[in-house]
């Protein structure tokens, strides 16, 4: 049995979690050229979704992202997390099932959501999930410091299972975990150290990632009327960080980018304008032509064949803007990986 609803008999230092700005920011996972195996590691499924952070004080909930954006609103289906418990703070990721599986495409639609209204009626119809992984805060003790090993005792103790939010399992033998991610169509697997601190605002080799999928966030660059317009959107000219510094051309997206995506992310990209190219490579004369050029601040999702990381991608799909991520967050992961 799980401890008492209100009780305050955790032991540890009496502190906010906060990184070196001042700021609460999520711990990062470094990308794993291989699975660790050992006693040492343990594993769970690596989710297509929105990593944010629920902090809860006195029965309120606060939701916030990896860009430290407040985004309780755009989840209201959450909101019974604030009755759970007086004093949590939580680390999972928000995902949106389609088919029974997680979408990033189906959570894009929800991420953006700031009216009340709007979001009470998709949460309706295109209910979310928070996946709950990590235990930063309990009843005023600031967990950080300890191994994840007894975070996750703590975290399972709670008993944390609701109509929109669980505890995942985790998983002793990761090659095991990512054939049956793999099988099912996953993301793909996060391999943890059981010993590791919670590293607040830091991206940790504690923490490695493995996906199946190849998909991408990259910034636009600019973009292209469709075909017989002059102004309406049809494609975008995006871009992935340049080993140099800045970011490289990695190709032209028009896929995935009709309708009402196009229709929001010409919106977004408008106030952007720019006269020249951001990208610190030329653009062929087929892409660049009758593009409008914008600043590098908007990231998008998108899955692609491959072919990114040399040169440029192949059939790029547009998944949605990620509302969560800046471009200073590709360039860390850039440098964090390299």
């Amino acid at each position: 049995m799980g401890p008492a609803r209100r009780s305050r008999g955790v032991s540890g230092a009496q502190a906010e979690p906060v990184g070196e700005d001042g700021g609460v920011k999520p711990m990062l996972a470094t990308v794993a050229g291989t699975i660790p195996v050992g006693p040492e590691w343990v594993h769970e499924v690596k989710w297509d979704g929105m990593r944010v952070l629920a902090d809860v004080r006195d029965g309120r909930l606060r939701l916030t992202s990896r860009a430290e954006n407040d985004v309780t609103v755009s989840f209201p289906e959450l909101e019974g997390l604030g009755t759970a418990y007086d004093d949590v703070l939580l680390d999972g990721e928000v995902v949106a099932l389609d088919g029974g599986r997680p979408s990033f495409g189906a959570l894009a639609e929800r991420m953006h959501v700031r009216d009340r209204r709007k979001a009470e009626r998709l949460a309706a119809t295109r209910p979310v999930t928070f996946m709950v992984f990590d235990l930063l805060r309990l009843f005023g003790a600031d967990l950080t410091t300890q191994p994840w090993e007894a975070r996750r005792e703590l975290l399972d103790r709670l008993d944390l299972g609701g109509r929109h939010w669980q505890v995942p399992p985790v998983y002793d033998d990761g090659l095991e975990l990512w054939e049956a991610t793999r099988d099912n169509g996953l993301e793909g697997i996060v391999s943890k150290r059981r010993t590791s601190p919670y590293a607040v605002s830091r991206r940790s080799a504690d923490w490695r990632k493995t996906s199946h999928r190849t998909t991408l966030s990259a910034v636009v660059g600019g973009w292209r009327p469709e075909t017989g317009t002059t102004h309406r959107l049809g494609a975008v000219l995006v871009g992935l960080p340049a080993p140099g510094g800045g970011w490289r051309y990695a190709g032209r997206m028009g896929s995935g980018l009709t309708g009402r995506a196009a229709t929001n992310l010409q919106k977004t990209l408008e106030p952007l304008h720019r006269k020249d190219s951001p990208f610190v490579d030329e653009v062929p004369a087929i892409d660049a032509d009758g593009t409008t050029w914008v600043e590098p601040r908007i990231v998008v999702e998108l899955k692609t064949l491959g072919g990114a990381e040399q040169s440029r991608m192949r059939h790029p799909a547009f998944l949605g803007i990620r509302h969560d991520l800046r471009p200073s967050d590709l360039l860390e992961a850039q440098d964090a990986d390299a």
